[in-house]
């Protein structure tokens, strides 16, 4: 599908998908293990904290020969809920005139920034960054990716994103935009998330307005899969992308087996 003058590369969405499920067996592993594809390694898993102040695993940084991957994970904890919801805005301050932000979300990021940012300046940059995530680690990365771009030797990051909310206002969007050229935000027509928060958000607690733009460049896909939940699902975004590339998505989980988010 083309959109303006980039066309987003199927198979890149299909394996960046695949990595991002692997950030939920992390957390829900009890020592964070997980499964890589063949030529990928380890750098450094990522940990946060939600509301609560407590830490966990968030999801991790991977290199291959071909360049390097941050991947968060999405809502995962009855916390990181209470996060969600935390929808007034604020500074994002990682940039110049970056505008306002979702507080919940960016209270996370803040909470890996130093680790994350510390973590890309050990590596060399002769590598392309990509920085991806689902439902809540969609919108990490999109607060990840403006600051990689400004604040680390790596320059902009490539950012592919499965259900994500949206993050900031429009002066952020804008930003946004402008620093990071490669940027694609997956969506499912009939999921509810991505349209949250509401484009004017109100605050309940004080009352006062504030208003929300997703980022670019948005990749529409569209599957009613018997619930809210099912429409959201990281597993389901995964098989109708692989409708579009059949031959590659089979071999793309051929191994390791079980790798890939198709397990009911």
């Amino acid at each position: 599908m083309k959109v303006g003058k980039q066309t987003m590369d199927t198979r890149a969405a299909l394996l960046y998908a695949a990595i991002c499920g692997q950030t939920y067996v992390q957390f829900e592993n009890e020592h964070s293990m997980f499964l890589m594809p063949p030529g990928y390694e380890l750098v450094e898993p990522i940990k946060a904290s939600a509301y609560d102040g407590v830490e966990s695993v968030f999801g991790f940084i991977l290199e291959s020969a071909d360049g390097y991957v941050v991947a968060f994970r999405g809502t995962s904890t009855p916390v990181e809920w209470i996060s969600n919801s935390i929808a007034r805005q604020t500074s994002y301050r990682y940039i110049k005139n970056g505008g306002l932000v979702h507080q919940g979300f960016v209270d996370i990021y803040a909470s890996a920034r130093d680790q994350l940012i510390g973590a890309l300046g050990r590596l060399p940059a002769c590598k392309p960054v990509t920085v991806t995530g689902h439902s809540l680690g969609g919108a990490l990365a999109v607060l990840a990716a403006p600051d990689i771009a400004v604040n680390t030797i790596h320059g902009p990051p490539q950012v592919y994103t499965y259900a994500a909310p949206r993050v900031g206002d429009p002066q952020f969007a804008l930003r946004y935009n402008r620093l990071i050229p490669k940027s694609w935000r997956i969506y499912n027509e009939f999921d509810l998330v991505p349209y949250l928060p509401p484009h004017i958000y109100r605050s309940p607690r004080t009352d006062e307005i504030y208003y929300y733009l997703h980022v670019k460049k948005d990749y529409k896909l569209s599957f009613k899969a018997g619930s809210v939940s099912a429409n959201h699902i990281l597993r389901n975004y995964f098989l109708k992308l692989a409708e579009l590339e059949p031959a590659f998505a089979e071999q793309l989980c051929a191994f390791p087996p079980g790798w890939c988010p198709t397990a009911g």
